[in-house]
């Protein structure tokens, strides 16, 4: 489990073919200076296991369907990636529950920059659109975030805006995010909840088992 808030910008240092996945290397002093072999480390937004360290880094292993569920796929050595260490249960939790099972991939379709700050266009796969509302939580390669503005329900495409204060933009890769950047996105655990639990309501609202009886 995370926060989403980041605490270093780590450095693809290897990929190595492992079956049909990869082994990553990955450069990251802070996260592995109290890891031990079995811990999760969060990259870019995905949970990984740390198999092996240094002082300097680790690596994990990336089995394929998360490799086709994020954009770990798409890195290259010498890639920056977001890395935080899985929370404890003394950390103060300064974003939001963030579990590092990422739903999907977005696209920046804008980047609009400001004095101060820069607000990203992201586009948003339909299945994901009823989880965003505005003012809501999101996840984006790893890092928590507020949502400043959303497509409608009905809109043809899907969507929603992040606005990035200076520190964010500096201690993390979305500052330097362009349009047609990948991003791995992750939707409020709450939301994924209430909409499991609406799809086993029965026609008067009342929630049922899988079995039909009322709970």
């Amino acid at each position: 489990m995370f926060t989403g808030i980041i605490e270093e910008q780590g450095v693809i240092t290897a990929i190595e073919p492992s079956g049909d996945g990869v082994r990553l290397a990955v450069r990251a002093p802070l996260a592995v200076s109290d890891a031990a072999r079995g811990d999760s480390i969060s990259i870019s937004g995905v949970c990984l296991t740390v198999t092996d360290q240094t002082s300097e880094g680790f690596t994990a292993d990336v089995m394929k369907q998360t490799l086709d569920m994020s954009t770990l796929g798409t890195l290259s050595v010498g890639s920056p990636v977001n890395v935080e260490r899985a929370l404890t249960a003394h950390t103060r939790l300064g974003g939001h529950i963030v579990q590092g099972h990422v739903d999907g991939t977005g696209e920046v379709l804008e980047v609009r920059p400001g004095e101060q700050w820069r607000v990203i266009r992201v586009s948003l796969p339909a299945e994901l659109a009823p989880l965003i509302v505005d003012k809501g939580s999101i996840t984006v390669q790893g890092v928590s975030l507020t949502v400043s503005a959303v497509s409608d329900a009905d809109a043809s495409t899907h969507w929603f805006e992040i606005s990035l204060i200076p520190e964010t933009l500096e201690v993390t890769t979305l500052g330097a995010l362009t349009p047609g950047d990948p991003v791995n996105l992750e939707t409020d655990i709450l939301a994924r909840h209430v909409q499991r639990l609406l799809r086993f309501a029965s026609p008067d609202g009342i929630p049922t088992t899988e079995e039909g009886g009322s709970r």
